[in-house]
């Protein structure tokens, strides 16, 4: 211990040597003189005092088998302890610089934006925002839950030793916590046994939402008042977030994804939330004890007690026995009562959580009519706004499945009915769903003697009726559809709701039926699928019946594997422009689905900056988005962390909506579309012609450790949606994945140099990038258009994460007339992809980020031994059970040290 001030440094040395002392306490001498050789090793060498990686590579040939795992598990938990320091340390910056006022965006940001307006136009773009998180159980998060919790205790401890003012016995205690922690986390299984069931991944994703975003909802929404009312005292804050969940409800390439499955889920979080709100209101009854001698009360609270007395008298009748004096405390115990009978069969429970919140609301205006603001603000204020933001749900379910699924149960029950769907074209398949829908039904929801895939869809859909029955509408109104690519696909969703009877046109329609376009020809085909629909009379009446709100999902993963990460990140951002053109042309209301991922080539990095970056034309207020993988705990599982996060969605679609209301925002100018256009068009070219050369998927094989990744017990989903090994077929996670363990990143930007050269070369320009006419055009790009700078700077993380001497470790297990056919091409579109976006940017660092920079020098030199030791591991014909459990670990550890998985 020292006095010395705390930072990320501090931090990990002090968790390092903890890590070293439990090693050498727990495992033998050789092991701990293993893991020292090996990290001194890569150290020197990445500090340039060794002429290369030979000692390393020796020491870990050399190794046992059983110090072979120890020295693979040692680094592994290394890296889960850094990144908890670093997690520290980015609370400790925000704190610092939220006292000073420097933080660089957040809700500081969204004063200067609203200066100068008047309170009507505050209002009502307010009234436009809406920030959707939508949790997903994609299998990227590598962690088991046990796991977790121990690193959340470490991060407690070094909460405790950072801000809170403790005795020297205080600190000589948090010290020996945080060794006992270490100690417990070294004892702990890091790799499942077992891979994760569905309704694993939807406690995890719970865990967040119950645990870390419940409490911190409403310290962002006070924020944001306060932010506001600066300027804007009048203007009240409306509901601005919500959540939704995957988890448990995603049905696509998961066939453990069960009707039971969601019934469990919705279940539980009902449980979770209704659970928070009992002891929120305990709490609350502790604080509202006034005396009633001293009160009077506005006419809107004795009705509102009148009626919570009605509906449960003899729960009334107890409270008036313990509260005599104290009609709060009365009322609030009905509340409780009240909330209590939600899930069960007794009578006098709310009818939905709108009540329970506008009892809450009648409550604190009647304290602040007593004189009592401050218990309203601090108590009541909170707890309203928790109801009002997680509802009776603690998160909607989006269904989703694949069209392909749809398609077969609508054919399977049409054909009882005489009618061969399979053989209709498009048009005809649209009139006979347009028309049971409208008319009189056409098949009926009966999944006996049908095939699996039929028989599963339809039990879904049947059960569908029942939760909204017992769960409310909201818990579950929106079904995605996997690979959209004709109106009909989605005519097919609402057929088969109709059949289940939670639609009724043209009074009620209970689900937001939601295409999800992700290949290129569905999004070049977007204004005809979405216009097709609006003008179809079933889909323009259940448009209407949901308030002529249409979503649309764009999928960035799929979309990056098929076009590379330039074409797909183009055509991404010109679709959206496009539908949102459609939507405005045929009066509909448009809310983009962002169906990102946690790393950067499927659509990941800082969510403030994506949002900024979107078409002005698309800023409807209104945006979702999805949160998967390791990204959730990244962002969610520290309270500060989290609360920082929601702020900065807040002020980017605040900002981003006032700029579309104002005019502020403009277009790009159209050389620079036709830039773009240029460069998409060469980037396509060069992705797909790597993509598709014989033997590439040979070489993807061979050269990155994908044979592992699929035999991780990571998700409940295969890693493929058909169990063979082609890249059409690959889901898009474990093909980031793969690369990203081999240190390539070739889905972040490959085929990036390519394309801007195809520009370049176009337009008469010179490939030796020394300041020709259409650079500058570039580099003016870089500096006005959000789109082309976020996409470079995406590009630059990518290139910087990208270690191309570890890759060519990996090369090395590839065939050689693979790997002399494959690699150079590789590192030769890197290294001009480095060097463009150095010139473009007018940077000699990739990012600009110095903290980039700090945590790559401060990570390489211990994820170098676990790529060098998984490439020897992968290059073993035969391994024995600790050597496989050593090569799972390594994928662990290196997931770790990268901070990202797929």
């Amino acid at each position: 211990m020292t006095d010395e001030p705390r930072d990320v440094r501090r931090d990990v040395r002090e968790l390092g040597t903890l890590l070293g002392d439990v090693l050498e306490e727990q495992t033998s001498r050789a092991a701990y003189e293993a893991v020292e050789d090996v990290r001194t090793g890569a150290i020197d060498y990445r500090r340039g005092s060794a002429d290369g990686r030979d000692p390393v590579r020796e020491r870990l040939a050399g190794l046992d088998p059983e110090t072979t795992r120890t020295v693979a598990r040692a680094f592994a938990t290394y890296f889960e302890l850094v990144n908890v320091a670093e997690e520290r340390e980015r609370v400790r910056t925000v704190r610092r610089r939220q006292n000073e006022g420097t933080l660089p965006d957040g809700l500081g940001a969204t004063v200067d934006a609203l200066s100068g307006m008047d309170d009507e136009d505050v209002a009502d773009a307010l009234a436009d925002v809406r920030v959707v998180p939508t949790f997903t159980a994609h299998p990227t998060e590598a962690r088991r839950k046990t796991v977790k919790a121990k690193l959340r205790r470490v991060a407690d401890v070094l909460a405790d030793l950072d801000e809170r003012r403790l005795t020297r016995r205080e600190t000589v205690a948090r010290y020996d916590d945080l060794e006992a922690e270490v100690e417990s986390l070294w004892a702990t299984r890091q790799v499942r046994r077992r891979r994760p069931v569905p309704t694993d991944e939807a406690r995890d994703v719970r865990w967040y939402l119950e645990n870390t975003l419940f409490d911190v909802v409403a310290d962002a929404y006070d924020a944001l008042e306060d932010a506001v009312g600066e300027d804007h005292p009048t203007v009240d804050v409306p509901d601005v977030l919500s959540f939704r969940s995957w988890a448990g409800s995603d049905r696509d390439g998961n066939p453990h994804v069960t009707p039971e499955v969601t019934a469990e889920t919705l279940a539980a979080q009902r449980d979770a939330v209704l659970s928070r709100y009992d002891a929120e209101l305990d709490a609350l009854a502790g604080v509202v004890s006034h005396d009633g001698g001293r009160l009077t009360h506005t006419d809107a609270f004795e009705a509102r007690a009148d009626a919570q007395r009605d509906a449960v008298p003899r729960a009334a009748e107890t409270a008036d026995d313990r509260h005599p004096e104290e009609p709060y405390r009365r009322f609030v115990h009905l509340l409780r009562t009240r909330l209590d009978r939600v899930d069960d069969l007794r009578p006098g429970e709310f009818d939905s959580s709108g009540e329970l919140e506008a009892a809450l609301d009648d409550l604190a205006t009647d304290l602040r009519a007593n004189g009592h603001d401050a218990v309203a603000r601090e108590h009541v204020d909170p707890l309203s706004r928790r109801v009002e933001t997680f509802g009776f749900t603690l998160a909607a379910l989006d269904l989703r499945d694949h069209r392909e699924n749809h398609t077969a149960a609508v054919a399977a029950v049409l054909d009882r009915e005489g009618v061969d769907y399979l053989g209709l074209d498009e048009p005809e398949r649209q009139a006979v769903l347009t028309e049971s829908v409208l008319g009189e039904s056409i098949g009926e929801l009966d999944a006996d003697g049908l095939a699996d895939a039929p028989a599963r869809v339809c039990e879904r859909f049947d059960a569908l009726a029942d939760w909204h029955a017992e769960y409310g509408v909201e818990a579950v109104d929106a079904y995605c559809i996997s690979m959209t690519e004709e109106p009909s696909h989605v005519l097919e969703v609402l057929y088969l709701a109709d059949l289940a009877g939670v639609v009724d046109l043209p009074e009620h329609c209970g689900l937001d039926v939601v295409p999800l376009l992700e290949t290129a020809s569905a999004l070049s085909n977007a204004r005809d699928i979405l216009g097709t629909l609006v003008d179809d009379d079933a889909y323009g009446a259940a448009l209407e019946a949901r308030g002529g709100l249409q979503e649309v999902m764009l999928g960035y993963s799929d979309s990056n594997k098929e076009n590379g990460p330039l074409a797909a990140a183009w055509d991404l951002h010109r679709n959206a422009r496009r539908l949102a053109e459609v939507a405005a042309d045929v009066g509909v209301e448009l809310r983009l689905f962002h169906g990102r991922g946690g790393s950067i080539s499927r659509g990941g990095g800082p969510m403030n900056e994506a949002l900024l970056a979107l078409p002005p034309e698309t800023a409807t207020g209104e945006v979702k988005f999805t949160e998967q993988g390791e990204a959730i705990a990244e962002k969610y599982a520290n309270p500060r962390v989290a609360e920082r996060e929601l702020e900065q969605m807040l002020d980017a679609q605040v900002r981003a909506r006032l700029r579309s209301l104002t005019g502020e925002a403009t277009g790009p100018k159209e050389e620079w579309e036709a830039a773009m256009d240029a460069a998409a068009a060469g980037a396509r070219t060069a992705y797909r012609d790597l993509l598709d050369s014989e033997g590439f998927v040979r070489y993807f094989e061979t050269a990155t450790p994908i044979a592992v990744i699929e035999e991780l017990n990571m998700g409940s989903r295969p890693a493929s949606r058909s169990g063979e090994r082609t890249v059409e077929d690959l889901r898009a996670i474990p093909w980031v994945f793969s690369w990203t363990q081999s240190r390539a990143i070739l889905p972040g930007w490959y085929s990036v140099a390519a394309g801007l050269d195809a520009y370049l070369e176009g337009e008469g320009g010179s490939d030796d990038c020394t300041g020709t006419g259409d650079l500058d055009t570039l580099r003016e790009m870089y500096e006005g258009w959000p789109f082309f700078r976020t996409t470079v700077d995406h590009v630059a993380l990518s290139l910087a994460r990208t270690d191309l001497e570890i890759a060519a470790e990996y090369a090395e297990l590839a065939p050689p007339p693979l790997r002399e056919r494959f690699f150079p091409r590789i590192e030769s579109e890197y290294e001009r992809a480095v060097e463009l976006v150095r010139a473009i940017t007018g940077r000699e660092e990739l990012t600009g980020r110095a903290w980039l920079a700090e945590n790559l020098d401060r990570r390489n030199p211990y994820v170098d031994p676990l790529n060098l030791l998984q490439v020897q591991l992968l290059a073993r014909t035969h391994r024995s059970e600790a050597e496989e459990r050593a090569l799972r670990l390594t994928v662990k550890g290196i997931a770790a040290g990268m901070k990202n998985t797929g």
